[in-house]
């Protein structure tokens, strides 16, 4: 059984949901502590000009030590028209605009989002099911886990029965991998090779976000991941 564990980010990278198919069960790291100007709440549309941050407006002060499922989003800036806007003016000529464009407008104009998580695991689960993604999804804060850094991935991979655990290759630096073999657990990295596909505006930009492949690709995104 193998398992791997990532923080919901937003609009993710087709890494992430690579990651997510090389896997029998993936885990929200919810339950851990929100970090400023990563991946949870931003992420990069490919324009004209190059490549654009799409950032979601968080509440953080006096907030330090908040955990990621506690995270509100600060809609005192009109930050979905915004990225709806850029997603129409960038993307309206890719292939598969006039798909995407509806579940977009329900991000951003049909819905009022007051958690981070609860936009990220909305967005995430509509594109595992447009990539026939089938991996089981649990979340961290569900387990009740204890531990830090490596024995809270050991304590996951027990409380799931997992025997293989997927890492990304930036844990290697940190990750005590004794102890994984240890508890007779298998550790393993990914192995991704970023994809080239076709995309607008000239010559292609790699991690954009996962919108980029689908507006662009439509169904034969599937095969990139």
């Amino acid at each position: 059984m193998v398992i791997s564990v990532h923080q919901p980010q937003y609009l993710p990278w087709i890494g992430y949901f690579h990651k997510i198919k090389k896997s029998d069960i993936f885990v929200f790291l919810d339950n851990v502590q929100y970090k400023k100007r990563e991946f949870q709440n931003r992420n990069q549309i490919k324009t004209d000009k190059g490549s654009l941050w799409l950032t979601v407006p968080v509440k953080t002060k006096g907030k330090f030590s908040q955990k990621i499922k506690e995270v509100l989003i600060n809609n005192d800036y009109p930050w979905q028209r915004k990225h709806l806007t850029n997603f129409k003016l960038f993307y309206r000529k890719a292939k598969h605009f006039n798909t995407y464009i509806g579940f977009l407008e329900e991000i951003y104009l049909k819905k009022r989002w007051e958690k981070l998580i609860s936009l990220n695991e909305f967005v995430i689960k509509y594109v595992l099911k447009e990539l026939d993604i089938k991996t089981k999804i649990y979340f961290e804060s569900e387990l009740n886990i204890e531990g830090t850094s490596t024995e809270r991935i050991i304590n996951i991979c027990r409380r799931l029965k997992a025997d293989v655990y997927l890492s990304g290759k930036g844990a290697k630096a940190y990750l005590k991998e004794e102890r994984f073999i240890q508890e007779g657990i298998r550790l393993i990295y990914q192995d991704f090779k970023h994809p080239v596909y076709s995309q607008l505006y000239g010559p292609f930009l790699d991690k954009m976000c996962i919108f980029d492949l689908l507006l662009n690709c439509g169904k034969e995104s599937k095969k990139y991941v």
